[in-house]
C-alpha cells in the first residue's frame, strides 16, 4: 500500500496553493466569526495531516475497497434521514461519538472514488448501453438520498461532477448530444413548473428563491435582501478593501445585514474588506487548483486516476463558481460552501481528503 515515492514528483504547487486559499480562509473566518476562528485553524491542521498521509498511499490499492466505499456513503446518507439534525428546514447533519458532521460533503468524494474504479474495471465495455446505465444508476442512488435531505445545491455539483467524469471516461460524443437534447429541454420544463404558484416539485423555500432570483427588485427587501447586502458589502470593498477587522459604521458585515457571514457568503466578507485585489486572488487560487487537478488527470497513469484528479478538480471548480456566483447574486441563493474557505470543518476536510488522493495520482504519473 505504501511505496517509495521520488520527492521531485511530489505536487508542492498544488500543497501551496490549496494552502494559501485555506490560510485565506482562516483569515477571512477570523473576521466574520472570531469565536471560530480556532475550530477552523483545528480543521485546516487535520486537513493538511490527512492529505499528506493519504498522498502517500497508492490510491490504485485503496481503490479494491470501492464497493465499501460505495456502501459506507450510502449507509452514512441514509443516517442523516433517520437521525439528522434539522437546521434552518434542512436535515444534513448527523452526530456520531460526539463528532458532528454532514454527511453530504464526504459523500462527493466517495463517489468520484467509486465511479473512478468501477469505469476503470469495466472500461473495456464502459461505452455499452449495459455499463453507462449501471453508472448512472449507481450514481443516481446516493445523488437522491443527497436530494431528499433536502439538499438541492449539492446535488447539482454532484451531478456536475458525475458529467465530468463520464466525459473524463470517454463517454461516446452520441451519447453526449443525446444527453443535451434531453436535458436541456427538460431543465427549461422544469423552471418553468418550478416557477408557477404552488408548485409541488421542490420545497417552497427553494423555489422562492429562484423566483426571487427573477423578480430582484420585488424580493429586494425580502427573500433576496442576504444577496443585495451582500453585492453591496463587496462594491463597497472597491479596489483594496475597507481594511481587515474594520470598525466602519458603513460596514455591510458589522451591520450584521449578512447572516452567518463566516459560511456561504465569507466571499462577501472577503471583498469588503480586501476589495477587488482580494476577491481576485480568491478566485484565481481555485481556478489554479482545478487546472493543476486537471493537468494531473491527464498525466495519471490510468482510466481511475484520471476520473479521481478531474473529478476533484470538478468539484472545486463548481462549488467555487456556484459560492461566488451566488454571493455576487449571479445565481439563485443557495447553501454552499465556499472550498477551503468557508467555515464548516466537514467540507474543509473532505477537500483535503480529495485533495491527497490527486497528490497520490501526480506521484504516479506516466511523464513528469
Amino acid at each position: 500500500m505504501l511505496k517509495q515515492y521520488k520527492i521531485r514528483y511530489f505536487d508542492f504547487k498544488l500543497v501551496f496553493l490549496v494552502s494559501a486559499l485555506s490560510v485565506i480562509g482562516i483569515i477571512a473566518v477570523g473576521s466574520a466569526k472570531p469565536s471560530l476562528q480556532s475550530r477552523q485553524i483545528a480543521g485546516f491542521a487535520v486537513g493538511l495531516f490527512l492529505m499528506l498521509v493519504i498522498s502517500l498511499f497508492d490510491y490504485s490499492v485503496l481503490l479494491n475497497l470501492y464497493w465499501l466505499m460505495y456502501i459506507f456513503n450510502l449507509a452514512i446518507l441514509a443516517l442523516v434521514i433517520y437521525m439528522g439534525e434539522d437546521t434552518n428546514g434542512a436535515q444534513r447533519w448527523v452526530t456520531i461519538a460526539g463528532i458532528r458532521f454532514q454527511p453530504s460533503e464526504l459523500a462527493k468524494i466517495l463517489i468520484i472514488l467509486f465511479l473512478a474504479q468501477y469505469i476503470y474495471k469495466h472500461k473495456d465495455r464502459f461505452n455499452t448501453f449495459k455499463c453507462i446505465s449501471m453508472c448512472c444508476i449507481l450514481f443516481v442512488i446516493p445523488a437522491a438520498l443527497v436530494l431528499v435531505q433536502p439538499d438541492l445545491s449539492t446535488t447539482i455539483v454532484i451531478c456536475l461532477i458525475f458529467a465530468v467524469i463520464m466525459f473524463t471516461a470517454g463517454v461516446r460524443w452520441r451519447v453526449i448530444i443525446g444527453f443535451l437534447a434531453v436535458a436541456i429541454p427538460s431543465l427549461m420544463i422544469f423552471l418553468y413548473l418550478v416557477l408557477q404558484p404552488e408548485q409541488k416539485i421542490i420545497n417552497q423555500y427553494q423555489a422562492n428563491r429562484i423566483v426571487a432570483f427573477f423578480n430582484k427588485e420585488e424580493y429586494a427587501n425580502s427573500i433576496g435582501y442576504q444577496q443585495e447586502y451582500s453585492v453591496m458589502a463587496i462594491g463597497s470593498g472597491q479596489l483594496t478593501g475597507k481594511g481587515y477587522k474594520n470598525n466602519e459604521i458603513s460596514s455591510v458585515k458589522n451591520a450584521d445585514f449578512i447572516a452567518e457571514p463566516q459560511t456561504d457568503f465569507i466571499f462577501a466578507v472577503i471583498g469588503e474588506e480586501f476589495g477587488f485585489v482580494g476577491a481576485c486572488v480568491v478566485i484565481v487560487l481555485i481556478m489554479l487548483i482545478s487546472v493543476e487537478c486537471l493537468l494531473i488527470a491527464r498525466r495519471a497513469k490510468d482510466t481511475a486516476g484520471t476520473i479521481i484528479a478531474a473529478g476533484v478538480g470538478a468539484m472545486i471548480g463548481f462549488q467555487g463558481f456556484i459560492n461566488i456566483g451566488v454571493v455576487t447574486y449571479l445565481l439563485p441563493n443557495t447553501g454552499l460552501p465556499l472550498p477551503f474557505v468557508s467555515y464548516g470543518l466537514t467540507s474543509l476536510v473532505s477537500s483535503f481528503i480529495g485533495i491527497g488522493f490527486v497528490l497520490n495520482v501526480g506521484l504516479q504519473c506516466r511523464t513528469k
